[in-house]
């Protein structure tokens, strides 16, 4: 009895031991399970395999628990408020094969890449950048890639093969039921503030081409091209200091229908207002920034509003008064005084008095100028930005006046203490043209080296300190020069092209400069003049490259619309484009001169020069010469607003005014013409006067 209780006993011990045993094996099973395989599914593997995810004979599912982004191969559940796991369809063998909806996950992560692949995520990019193999160890997290290794989204051939996202930019889960894509390349999501310039093009031909978009060592697919140039007239706030700092403003757009702010005023009739024109609805899935290049203004000043502004500015003098007095400044204050108490001029010989606002005050003015000016032109400066004229293209009016100003004449005086304005030689052309970093989209290496200049010129010589700029002046015609003087320039008078009274230009200080595409440097006056008005046979021409928002609704309600209206998009290149191109304005009555990235166009003085009489469509523009020429009398002002409107309003013009116009456009003719060597009244002394003119009104004494 003793043996068999012994062994009785001894089995209860031993079944002890053993259940102790198992017990602690289950525990380091499940300890194992916890830290040393993480989101694995080891105890799964006991039920059967209906219950269990299938992700594959030896996949499974990784997290980035850092940067919340899913790596692994799975795909979504049926249920899009659910984040378990789902079988798996087919898995797709390369990243070169199209991804179907059901293959990403519910987070919009990763397209499966293979039944024994995992993908690598780029933790600075978010990019995926390998495939490799699952986990071969479970206590290990160490990834070892396969042989031949995808190394690039860029060898897709289908932006939509691409797969770097990011999880914020995921709004909802994909069912495989509708159409609408949640994925964002990474370029959109990343892109914070890139700001985008027209980049300069030397051409003939006026304007400046749009900058490409390029990806910058990205690894994958650049987007799809853009849209066709969006034609919309609605007016969304824009920020004045938008040429200082390349900004753009944003707005959602489709493929190609605008949508602006909501708080925009629409500025055409809600009766006249064309499908184009209407804005889209704000829910879209490719938000895309627009340049202020693209946009219109966000107010509109007109030609009345601006003479309006040009009697305030004379009646209060913006320029700081001097910080000593000097000899020169009672000499100017001499002429402000005779000008203002000019002798009555009747039936001048050369001066035709509707062109001018005053011409009694003009030629006081004009005659004070050729007798009391003198101008010193700094040495400073090194060539080619400074001192070295261009001569043709359309930029040349900076070119020219150097030029002149260089040669001996009148105003020159070599002593600066007898000078009543300093003249700054530098040309916006070349400074871009030398300077300018493609693609850096930034100006601040041109700005900083104008301040170089200043600098110089300050430390050396006390003139600038007197008047901190007021009485020096510069002539600038490239699109970049009102922000690339606005920071250290601002006080002088600035002679300008790009004259737009919204971005920095102050009438009755700055000087609108004429823009004009000298094309033969040798003979600036070839070609001269055009029919006489009886035998021009058409209404209205306009050819031209499609720069900024304006010209491509032009040409949608004017191209190939109506035999009256020779409304193109560009005449062919070459020597017998631009013949036709002369022959057009030659035999035309109505030259359509519309604004293009900028306010200016050379189009106003080739108008004026083949004497077809220019219609300006061109919000905020000051023309040349504004203070002292009544531009009414030989020009036509359409707003942009009025654009669908064009014809008629050409139309309803009466002929007894057109001729008048047309005459004012031959008389005018005169001022606005290069000779090799200067002429009384020509557009180098009318560049000159406005500048003497504006510092006479703008002297404030101390």
């Amino acid at each position: 009895m003793e043996v068999p209780l012994y062994f009785q006993k001894l089995c209860r011990a031993d079944a002890r031991r053993l259940l102790l045993v198992m017990g602690l094996i289950a525990f380091s099973v499940l300890v194992v399970q916890f830290y040393l395989v993480p989101y694995g599914s080891l105890l799964l593997s006991l039920f059967p395999s209906s219950i269990s995810p299938l992700l594959g004979k030896t996949s499974f599912t990784s997290v980035d628990s850092s940067r919340n982004v899913v790596v692994g191969s799975f795909s979504p559940s049926s249920d899009s408020t659910s984040n378990d796991l789902s079988p798996a369809p087919e898995p797709v063998t390369s990243t070169k094969a199209a991804m179907k909806p059901e293959q990403i996950s519910p987070l919009g992560i990763a397209p499966l890449l293979g039944k024994n692949s995992l993908p690598s995520i780029d933790s600075s990019h978010n990019m995926i950048v390998g495939s490799f193999p699952p986990l071969s160890d479970s206590t290990s997290n160490d990834l070892s890639p396969v042989p031949e290794p995808v190394t690039s989204i860029g060898a897709a051939t289908n932006p939509e093969q691409i797969s770097p996202f990011r999880l914020e930019n995921v709004e909802k889960s994909y069912n495989g039921s509708t159409s609408e894509k949640i994925e964002k390349p990474l370029e959109q999501v990343n892109k914070t503030e890139n700001n985008f310039s027209p980049e300069t093009q030397h051409e003939e031909d006026e304007g400046l081409n749009l900058e490409k978009v390029e990806n910058r060592g990205t690894g994958f697919l650049a987007p799809p091209p853009a849209s066709p140039p969006v034609v919309s007239l609605a007016s969304p706030v824009l920020s004045k200091e938008r040429d200082t700092n390349f900004s753009t403003s944003g707005i959602t757009t489709n493929s190609s229908i605008s949508t602006v702010n909501e708080k925009a005023p629409d500025v055409l009739p809600k009766s006249e207002k064309p499908d184009i024109f209407k804005s889209s609805p704000a829910t879209t899935s490719n938000p895309v920034k627009k340049g202020w290049w693209e946009l219109p203004p966000a107010s509109v000043t007109s030609i009345s509003e601006m003479s309006h502004l040009l009697l305030q500015t004379r009646a209060s003098s913006l320029s700081m008064k001097p910080h000593w007095s000097s000899e020169r400044d009672e000499e100017i204050l001499s002429a402000k005084s005779q000008i203002e108490n000019a002798p009555i001029v009747r039936n001048d010989r050369e001066l035709y008095a509707p062109l001018f606002r005053n011409v009694s005050t003009f030629k006081r003015s004009y005659e004070l100028m050729e007798r009391m000016l003198k101008v010193y032109i700094y040495k400073e400066g090194n060539r080619p930005i400074f001192h070295q004229p261009v001569l043709k293209g359309i930029y040349a009016s900076e070119g020219w006046f150097m030029k002149h100003m260089q040669t001996k004449n009148r105003f020159l005086v070599s002593n600066p203490n007898k000078a009543h304005l300093f003249y700054m030689p530098f040309s916006t052309r070349l400074l871009e043209e030398r300077l300018y970093v493609p693609n850096s989209h930034s100006r601040k290496n041109l700005i900083e080296h104008l301040k170089n200049y200043l600098d110089i010129i300050s430390a050396k010589y006390p003139f600038w300190n007197r008047t901190d700029g007021s009485d020096h002046f510069l002539v600038a015609c490239h699109d970049w020069a009102p922000a690339e003087t606005s920071d250290y320039m601002n006080n002088c008078v600035r002679a300008m092209c790009n004259a737009d009274v919204n971005a920095g230009f102050k009438i009755g200080k700055d000087v609108s400069l004429p823009e004009t595409n000298v094309r033969v440097a040798k003979d600036p006056l070839r070609d001269l003049g055009g029919k006489s008005p009886s035998k021009r046979e058409v209404l209205a021409f306009f050819a031209g490259k499609m720069h900024g928002y304006l010209r491509p609704i032009l040409l949608h309600y004017w191209e190939n619309k109506d035999p009256d209206m020779k409304i193109f998009n560009q005449l062919p290149r070459g020597k017998a484009g631009k013949q036709l191109y002369i022959n057009y304005m030659r035999s035309s009555k109505y030259c359509i001169c519309a604004k293009g990235y900028e306010v200016n166009s050379p189009r106003v003085v080739e108008a004026i020069f083949y004497e077809c009489v220019p219609v300006i469509i061109s919000d905020n523009y000051v023309p040349p010469f504004f203070e002292v020429l009544n531009w009414k009398s030989f020009t036509v002002f359409i707003p942009e607003k009025d654009l669908p409107n064009l014809k008629n309003i050409l139309v309803s013009i009466p002929d007894k005014k057109y001729l008048k116009l047309q005459m004012g456009v031959r008389r005018v003719q005169q001022h606005f013409i290069w000779h090799t060597t200067p002429v009384k009244y020509d557009i180098f002394h009318m560049i000159l006067h406005s500048i003497w003119y504006n510092r006479v009104f703008q002297i404030n004494p101390r």
